[in-house]
């Protein structure tokens, strides 16, 4: 077999979540060594009124979105203007978040309180009861109106406006798109459910009406992803995957 290093300069700056790190590629009887942006997947801590919560793998990026979403869809506040965020530290061993609520809000911490070990596929599985895994959001609004051609062209603007995943092909993408199609904002993961609650925080940030549009992501509508979605009142989730 042989080994043929190639020094491949990359063709932008390494977007905010991703690291250009040396990889080899099988093609044949040849093995190609280059350098290649990585998705990155860290431990991320929330920490809320000093007492850890849980711990999530996730990427890097857009964390004070993630910190407010996260709070909202896990049903741990009711409102954007309970969180307050004490600060976000970089350690070695991952990302620490911690965040101020209401003190009121402590008893759905022990409601909601999760094994500390997240997983990036799945973000139900720490929660330690039933309960807590099978939430009954409030009912959502009507919302709006759509149709098949607003719901292609909001798929279509997605995969173009994730930057992320063109770099590293390797994360899910959530969306907030209008009536007509028009994907207004963008929040990349290596776990889809942590695309989502950074783009519900997001959406909270811009002041986005979550009535006004629907939510498209790059996984499937999976119970939980159903959850968030109508915990944080998007009156719809469309849901596509790569077809081969």
């Amino acid at each position: 077999m042989s080994i043929d290093t190639v020094a491949v300069e990359p063709s932008s700056q390494s977007p905010q979540g991703s690291v250009l790190r040396p990889v080899g590629a099988m093609a044949l009887d040849a093995e190609h060594r280059f350098d290649d942006h990585v998705a990155e997947e860290v431990p991320v801590a929330f920490v809320y009124n000093d007492q850890p919560f849980a711990v999530m793998m996730a990427t890097p990026a857009d964390l004070e979105d993630f910190a407010l979403g996260f709070a909202l869809s896990e049903g741990i506040i009711n409102d954007a203007a309970e969180v307050a965020i004490d600060s976000i530290e970089h350690l070695l061993e991952g990302v620490e978040i911690r965040v101020r609520i209401p003190e009121n809000r402590q008893q759905a911490l022990e409601r909601r309180r999760r094994s500390l070990s997240g997983r990036s596929g799945c973000g139900i599985c720490g929660s330690e009861l039933l309960e807590a895994a099978l939430r009954r959001p409030e009912p959502v609004g009507e919302g709006i109106r759509t149709t098949p051609d607003a719901l292609h062209r909001a798929v279509r603007e997605l995969r173009d406006r994730q930057r992320l995943n063109a770099h590293t092909g390797a994360t899910h993408a959530a969306g907030f798109a209008d009536a007509q199609g028009q994907v207004l904002l963008v929040r990349e993961d290596v776990g889809r459910h942590n695309a989502l609650d950074k783009l519900i925080g997001a959406m909270h940030r811009a002041r986005l009406d979550p009535q006004s549009g629907f939510a498209v992501v790059t996984s499937r509508a999976s119970y939980e992803m159903a959850m968030k979605a109508a915990s944080a009142d998007l009156p719809m989730l469309a849901a596509f995957i790569a077809i081969s």
